[in-house]
């Protein structure tokens, strides 16, 4: 008999997936399979879930949610032998998109009973681990901003980015990569381990989750008529046209801003402050077991 453990987040996808135990039941046979649902009921709440889950040696932990969901579950499995089943029901649903996971639920199920575990590399910023990107540029407040509105939508991450046009201002720091050292006032400073960012948009196009390195892309100080322009390459899928967009692949790499104010991030698509101003990312070459077709 398979164990499954569920990690719910009840209000992922403005809470209309209606994940029960009941329900996980006409899909998975009772004589075959052992269901176990917890459900998330704060920020971070399904970091506890999942270790408290890995203490009971499951087949597989899965989690229903959102991108970050999804880290919080993941980040408890790194390094472990217990793989990450995804439900995606959230919002954006980067990683899902990139590992090709359904969004139909009863696809997603279907690929949960193969048990076909790949594993993908994980991403570490100073200590706190990504799996599909992080950014210490404009994207930080647009989270930040978007994170404050009572619905999340395409719609409403338009606007924050537009809102966060107006008002990010870029301070300076110096990234060091690959033996190599630049300063830089960015406006994005974007670094992914995969090629999906959610709701069907990418910065990294090439980027990947089994080929043990991470894309950067690293964008300075634009005017205001340049981020307009930079947004719609955006929704165009044409960053690279962007002239003057930096790009690197690394297995690590650091980022030192040169005041002493806390770091503001967007990681997994959640807002973070990291009160250092050394910013540490690097590559843990797959470090975790995802469910996938």
């Amino acid at each position: 008999m398979q164990y499954l453990h569920f990690i719910v987040n009840p209000i992922s996808g403005k809470g209309k997936h209606n994940i029960s135990l009941n329900f996980i039941h006409q899909f998975f046979d009772k004589e075959q399979y052992k269901i176990e649902v917890v459900y998330s009921g704060h920020k971070k709440h399904a970091v506890e879930l999942a270790k408290q889950a890995v203490t009971q040696n499951p087949d597989v932990i899965v989690a229903c949610g959102g991108d970050g969901t999804i880290n919080e579950v993941a980040s408890a499995l790194v390094g472990t032998s217990i793989p990450l089943g995804i439900i995606p029901v959230g919002s954006g649903n980067g990683l899902a998109s990139n590992l090709q996971i359904s969004r139909n639920i009863q696809k997603a199920f279907q690929t949960l009973k193969g048990l076909k575990p790949s594993n993908i590399d994980v991403g570490s910023v100073n200590g706190i681990y990504f799996f599909s990107n992080m950014g210490l540029g404009i994207d930080a407040l647009i989270i930040k901003k978007y994170e404050s509105f009572p619905t999340r939508s395409l719609y409403t991450y338009v606007k924050a980015s537009l809102f966060s046009a107006t008002q990010y201002k870029p301070r300076k720091a110096t990234v060091s990569l690959n033996n190599q050292q630049f300063e830089i006032r960015p406006f994005l400073l974007f670094v992914s381990n995969s090629n999906e960012m959610g709701y069907n948009m990418s910065l990294t196009p090439k980027a990947s989750l089994q080929d043990g390195l991470l894309d950067v892309l690293a964008i300075p100080k634009t005017t205001f008529l340049q981020k307009l322009y930079f947004g719609g390459l955006i929704l165009s899928k044409k960053v690279e046209k962007f002239k003057k967009a930096q790009i690197h692949q690394t297995q690590q790499l650091t980022v030192h801003f040169q005041d002493n104010q806390s770091v503001e991030a967007q990681i997994d698509g959640e807002f973070y402050s990291l009160e250092s101003q050394i910013i540490n990312i690097e590559l843990l070459p797959k470090a975790l077991k995802v469910i996938t077709d």
